[in-house]
C-alpha cells in the first residue's frame, strides 16, 4: 500500500449495471417503471393514512414510517442509476458519494428496525388481543418510532466518518450502481481493518438481532393461531405471516449474504443483482405486501375517493 500513488480522489466512476448497449433502453424503461411504482405506491399509503382517521392506529403508524423509509431508500440510488443509464457522464463527486452512502445506510437501517416494530405490533395484536390497546400505548408507539431514527442516525454516521478517514489512490472505479460501503472499502489504499470490524460486529448486531426478533415474533403468531385447530386458522396464519416473511427474507437474506457472509466466489454481477433485490425490488413490493391488499387500506381508499367525489358534486 505504501508504494501506491497517494493522489487524492475527488470523484468516483460508477460503472452501473452490466447491461449490453442494445438492452439499455429496455432496462431503463423497466427500472423507471419500478421506481415510479415504488414512489406512487408508498405516497398513496402515506396520503391514505394521513387522511383517514380509521387508520390512525399503531400498525399504520409503523406502516407510514416504513412507506416513507422505502420511498427515500429507493430515491437514494434509483435517480442516479437512471441518470447514468441515459448519460455518458458516470462520475459522482467524493462528497456526494459519501452522502449517498450515509443516506443509503440510514434508510436501510431504518427499514430494518421498523420491520421489527411491525412484527412486535402484530405479535401483540394476535397473541394478546385483549391487552393490545393497553400495551401499545401512544408512549410506547412513539418510542418504537423515535428509537429507530436515533439508532440509524448514529450507525450511518459512524460508518461515514470511518470511511471519510480513509485515503483513495488512483483507482476510483466503483463496479456498482451506487456508492456501496464494501465497494468503497475495496478501493481504499488505507488500512480498512477497523471499518471491517465495525461492519462485522455492529452491523451484525443491527442486522442479525432484528432478523431473529422478527422470526421469533412470527413464529409465536403462527403458534398462537394454530392452537385453534381449524382450516380457517391455518389460512389466517399463512395469510398473516407468509407474505410478510417473504419480504423480510428478501431484505435480510440479501443483506446478510452481501455484508456479513461475503463469498470470494461472488462475482460483481451477482453482488449487483443481490443489491437490486433489497434496494429496488423490496421497496416496490412492500406497499402491496403490507398495505394495499388489506381490507383496512382498501376501505380507506374507498372512503377518501367517496369524500372527494361528494365534495366535487357539491
Amino acid at each position: 500500500m505504501t508504494g501506491r500513488n497517494q493522489t487524492t480522489v475527488s470523484e468516483f466512476l460508477l460503472l452501473g449495471l452490466p447491461i449490453k448497449s442494445e438492452h439499455q433502453n429496455l432496462f431503463y424503461a423497466l427500472f423507471l417503471a419500478m421506481y415510479v411504482t415504488t414512489v406512487l405506491g408508498n405516497l398513496l399509503i402515506l396520503v391514505l393514512i394521513c387522511l383517514d382517521p380509521h387508520l390512525h392506529t399503531p400498525m399504520y403508524l409503523f406502516l407510514s414510517n416504513l412507506s416513507f423509509s422505502d420511498l427515500c431508500f429507493s430515491s437514494v440510488t434509483m435517480p442516479k442509476l437512471l441518470q447514468n443509464m441515459q448519460s455518458q457522464d458516470l462520475t459522482i463527486p467524493y462528497a456526494a458519494c459519501l452522502t449517498q452512502m450515509y443516506f443509503f445506510l440510514f434508510f436501510a437501517d431504518l427499514e430494518d428496525f421498523l420491520l421489527v416494530a411491525m412484527a412486535y405490533d402484530r405479535y401483540m395484536a394476535i397473541c394478546f388481543p385483549l391487552h393490545y390497546t393497553t400495551i401499545m400505548s401512544p408512549r410506547l408507539c412513539l418510542f418504537l418510532v423515535v428509537l429507530p431514527w436515533v439508532l440509524t442516525t448514529f450507525h450511518s454516521m459512524l460508518h461515514t466518518l470511518l470511511m471519510a478517514r480513509l485515503h483513495f489512490c488512483e483507482d476510483n472505479v466503483i463496479p456498482h450502481f451506487f456508492c456501496d460501503l464494501s465497494a468503497l472499502l475495496k478501493l481504499s489504499c488505507s488500512d480498512t481493518r477497523v471499518n471491517e470490524l465495525v461492519i462485522f460486529f455492529i452491523g451484525g448486531l443491527i442486522i442479525v438481532i432484528p432478523f431473529l426478533l422478527i422470526i421469533m415474533s412470527y413464529a409465536q403468531i403462527v403458534s398462537s393461531i394454530l392452537k385453534v385447530p381449524s382450516a380457517k386458522g391455518i389460512c389466517k396464519a399463512f395469510s398473516t405471516c407468509g407474505s410478510h416473511l417473504t419480504v423480510v427474507s428478501l431484505f435480510y437474506g440479501t443483506i446478510i449474504g452481501l455484508y456479513l457472509c461475503p463469498s470470494a466466489h461472488n462475482s460483481t454481477v451477482k453482488e449487483t443483482v443481490m443489491s437490486m433485490m433489497y434496494t429496488v425490488v423490496a421497496p416496490m413490493l412492500n406497499p402491496f405486501i403490507y398495505s394495499l391488499r388489506n381490507r383496512d387500506m382498501k376501505g380507506a381508499l374507498r372512503r377518501v375517493f367517496c369524500k372527494k367525489k361528494n365534495a366535487f358534486s357539491l
